[in-house]
């Protein structure tokens, strides 16, 4: 299917949903748990500056997630959120297997490759990138 609408549309329905996730993510990191928390958590799992990790964990989720809803330098936005999710994935998720039940790599892995869709893809037309990258 070759139709710049329905792959606009399927980008813009893509780039909330996962920017609605990585928003309510990095939200819960910053004021729900908050960053004491989430570094222990961190720690516990053996994540190297669990500190450091937490706050650029939680800061590229919330801010990278509010870009890709509104379609701002979304390459850039689902370029970090990649790494920050297959960080994830290798030091918290990669010993549990694969199944999400058992907090294996199965959820971090639909979304790295649903990131990466975006960045080969870009945000689309239904975007602020979108409209500001339009000639005339």
């Amino acid at each position: 299917m070759n139709r710049p609408a329905v792959r606009d549309f399927a980008l813009l329905l893509l780039r909330a949903v996962l920017g609605v996730v990585f928003v309510a993510r990095g939200y819960q990191r910053w004021f729900g748990a908050g960053m004491r928390q989430t570094a222990e958590d961190l720690a516990a799992a053996g994540v190297p500056q669990p500190t450091l990790s937490a706050y650029l964990a939680g800061t590229a989720e919330l801010l990278a997630g509010t870009f890709l809803i509104i379609g701002l330098l979304t390459t850039i936005a689902a370029s970090l959120l990649v790494l920050v999710v297959l960080a994830g994935g290798y030091f918290v998720h990669l010993e549990h297997g694969f199944f999400v039940e058992d907090g294996g790599v199965e959820y971090p892995l639909v979304l790295a490759v649903a990131l990466f869709v975006i960045v080969v893809f870009g945000s689309g037309r239904a975007s602020l990138d979108g409209v500001l990258t339009r000639d005339g």
